[in-house]
């Protein structure tokens, strides 16, 4: 490959990034398709009366200090859901200043510091949850994310590891276990995914996303399984967005840079605010433009 002929594909690849989502993907077993179609997740009418409510109790000087910090802190996971970051991110630090105990506030607080790649301070929050909480296993998973993005992936290892042996028959624990451990060892990790996989049960949804990165279904198959059994009114965009995701992690493990970033889009347009997958498909497709540039800036040399 020429320099110049290098330089117009890197370029063209950082184009892809601010364009709008393609309506199609082309998928690592098949060509162009139309991808289904979701209706973004809407907050139920309950959701807004319940917040509602929270502010009018909130409004009310007769709760004693631990009242006031529980109600803050329930306002707070609504806001999450509803995607006011800012919001939420200021009860929680108004939560765990009432009471320096509530191990769930830090954990939203080690969220939001991985989100904005503060990971010392992320680091320091989870550290909290785990002192407090010894036993609390999604504070393994999100500590072991911000390792993973802070680039320390030793460490996340061992995190994910920790949190896969809390409940080893979970498809999403194995998953991020080895998309960690794809930064060590391509091949280790999916000898470890595939041993995983044997502890899950195949008739639920997260199996059918292990199975489909391990290549064992297609990406037809999946959004087929997507569709069945569905028992609210969110739920297949909640599916959706953990397929998009996981896909767009397998299609960025082969350089398929132009599908990664689609999948990471639609990801964000299934709109389910507080899924891990939506919090980190924005980061992902942060650390993709900067990849990208760099290796531009590094061809202009």
């Amino acid at each position: 490959m020429t320099m110049s002929l290098s330089k117009s594909l890197t370029a063209a690849m950082l184009a892809v990034l601010i364009s709008g989502c393609a309506a199609t993907s082309n998928s690592s077993d098949g060509d162009d398709r139309l991808l289904p179609l979701v209706v973004p997740a809407a907050l139920s009418y309950k959701t807004e009366l319940q917040l509602a409510r929270l502010n009018e109790i909130l409004g009310s000087t007769e709760l004693d200090a631990m009242q006031r910090a529980r109600f803050m802190y329930e306002r707070g996971v609504i806001y999450d859901r509803m995607g006011l970051r800012t919001m939420a991110r200021l009860d929680f630090h108004q939560v765990v200043k009432m009471q320096p105990d509530i191990a769930d506030a830090y954990n939203f607080i080690g969220i939001y510091y991985t989100q904005d790649r503060e990971f010392a301070s992320a680091f320091e929050a989870f550290d909290a949850v785990l002192e407090l909480a010894p036993e609390y296993d999604y504070a393994y998973l999100n500590r072991g994310i911000a390792l993973y993005y802070a680039e320390r992936y030793d460490l996340a290892a061992e995190d994910m590891v920790s949190f896969l042996n809390f409940k080893p028959d979970d498809g999403y624990r194995a998953l991020w276990l080895y998309i960690v451990q794809m930064e060590q060892d391509a091949t280790q990790a999916k000898i470890n995914l595939t041993t995983n996989n044997s502890a899950l049960d195949h008739d639920k949804w997260d199996a059918a996303i292990v199975d489909r990165v391990l290549g064992n279904i297609s990406t037809d198959e999946l959004f087929s399984k997507a569709k069945q059994d569905l028992t609210y009114p969110n739920q297949f965009a909640e599916r959706m967005c953990e397929a998009y995701f996981y896909l767009a992690k397998v299609e960025l493990a082969k350089g398929n840079y132009k599908n990664a970033v689609n999948l990471f889009k639609l990801t964000l347009s299934t709109n389910v605010q507080d899924f891990v997958e939506y919090r980190y498909a924005r980061m992902e497709l942060e650390n993709i433009r900067n990849n990208l540039a760099k290796q531009l800036e590094q061809q202009a040399q």
